[in-house]
């Protein structure tokens, strides 16, 4: 197989709207660090309290599926060193949630930051025919006052491999894989151990990174002054030292560190992603992941991506001002939540089973008689009565609008308020929902909205967590 059969045909990405400036944190934690003070004036994006790195995930393929047709996926490789399940296929839930094919080949994968990387050559050098989506999410929590903590942040960016009229084709590659332990994170535990970042550079990453560039270059058959643009998947310093040891004269990304950080196993992904939608017809761009060793991936842009949505996302953040309510979100504090917090979550697994299309699927029913729709899917028509004239309808992708809404501040949730309330669906489907992303007061009656994934609740006791579907105030809406 040649590798101008197969290409990239479409990207996506999602950046959580909450951000954490580095100056909250220098602030809160300058008396015991003094070095975080002097930070900068970035931030970091953070998952609210109902998003992980499924929840990312699913929207970020969701952006890319957008300009894609899903129903053609045959793959599937979830790339993440923070899936929520050990022993359940995470992939497996994005794909109900995406509504894509239930005989789709499907795949998770971790361990290194390198993960995404790997899973994209292995998508556009193993064709089978079918097109792949390739997801990289991560959710890393950093310790309160460490260094990362200001630096590293949450998202997720997809691709679609296969054939067609592709974005980009990949012309060559290289890889080194190496024990090369400059961080870690054990079985169990919930933040990275990182070592000395002179020590990563120089004796890890110097002379490694020269060599393995120098033969993605020949594989690809091109000199260095055939690159025109290099993207470098690191965290953001060892990225500036990369950068310079290849010689790179334009780097792609520099805006997503000061937006979002440095995202984990998402990075490789989101460098694509950002270089797929601003690099021009004809231009090489070079992806270094960096990970345990080393992956450099080679691309000619065949035309640009028509969507900016990775850099209007890094646009809508919102700053977090209260550094305990980023703790709490996070589950880095402990909060006394009250009695009312104290309810038993437990799941029916046999009731989920059956319902899992329209809980995880967000499928309703439509009514072939006189075309109204309803959630959820029932054998009576509630407009016209008819019996068994429904068929299944997704309603995740469509949007709705505000008919009513509550704000309880004695309800439990944990981030006060908790909104509910009516949405209303084009075709006649009306939804009591539990609204997110919400700020008291900005929920409005009227007010137009749209869906995401999301967790809907844990149950701490037996280490489970439930999903749905939530509906929130698009981007910028609430800026004006």
């Amino acid at each position: 197989m040649s590798r101008d059969d197969v290409g990239i045909l479409a990207c996506g990405a999602y950046v959580p709207r909450a951000r954490l400036p580095a100056t909250l944190v220098g602030g809160a934690h300058g008396w015991f660090s003094p070095s975080l003070k002097k930070a900068g004036d970035g931030r970091r994006s953070f998952c609210n309290w109902d998003e992980d790195s499924v929840t990312m995930a699913v929207e970020a393929a969701r952006d890319c599926l957008a300009r894609s047709d899903a129903a053609s996926i045959g793959r599937v490789e979830l790339a993440s060193t923070t899936l929520p399940f050990a022993d359940r296929s995470n992939a497996g839930l994005l794909r109900e949630a995406l509504d894509l094919p239930d005989d789709a080949n499907l795949s998770d994968s971790g361990g290194s930051l390198r993960a995404a990387s790997a899973a994209t050559l292995r998508a556009l050098e193993n064709d089978d025919g079918r097109a792949a989506l390739v997801i990289g999410s991560d959710c890393v929590e950093t310790k309160p006052a460490s260094a990362q903590e200001a630096t590293h942040g949450h998202a997720a960016a997809a691709i679609v491999v296969g054939k067609g009229d592709p974005l980009a084709r990949l012309k060559g590659s290289a890889s080194l894989h190496q024990d090369f332990v400059d961080h870690y994170r054990s079985a169990g535990e919930r933040f990275n151990y990182t070592l000395e970042a002179r020590w990563t550079r120089d004796a890890g990453y110097r002379q490694q990174t020269r060599d393995v560039y120098a033969r993605a270059l020949a594989d690809a058959g091109i000199g260095a002054d055939g690159v025109h643009h290099v993207a470098v998947a690191a965290p953001p310093a060892l990225a500036k030292a990369v950068a310079r040891i290849v010689g790179a004269t334009s780097v792609i990304g520099s805006e997503l560190a000061k937006q979002a950080g440095f995202c984990g196993a998402a990075e490789p992904m989101l460098k694509l992603v950002a270089a797929l939608q601003s690099a021009d017809a004809g231009e090489t761009v070079v992806l270094v992941s960096l990970g345990q060793g080393i992956d450099v991936l080679v691309f000619e842009i065949v035309k640009p991506c028509s969507s900016r949505s990775l850099a209007l996302q890094l646009e809508s953040g919102a700053d977090e001002t209260n550094y305990c309510r980023y703790l709490a979100l996070r589950r880095l504090l402990g909060l006394d939540e009250g009695i009312r917090a104290e309810r038993d979550n437990r799941t029916a697994q046999s009731a989920a089973w059956r319902k899992h299309e329209s809980i995880t699927g967000f499928k309703g029913g439509l009514c072939t008689a006189c075309g109204t729709l309803q959630f959820p899917q029932s054998v009576v028509c509630v407009n016209c009565g008819s019996g068994h004239t429904q068929e299944p309808f997704r309603l995740a992708d469509l949007k709705g609008r505000v008919r009513s809404f509550t704000e309880d501040w004695l309800a439990y949730t944990p981030s006060p308020p908790l909104i509910f309330g009516n949405v209303g669906f084009e075709k006649g489907a009306n939804v009591m929902m539990e609204f997110t992303d919400a700020a008291a007061g900005e929920i409005e009656v009227g007010m137009p909205v749209e869906l995401c994934f999301r967790i809907k609740d844990f149950d701490d006791r037996r280490q489970f967590r439930r999903y749905f579907w939530k509906p929130f105030p698009p981007r910028g809406a609430s800026d004006g």
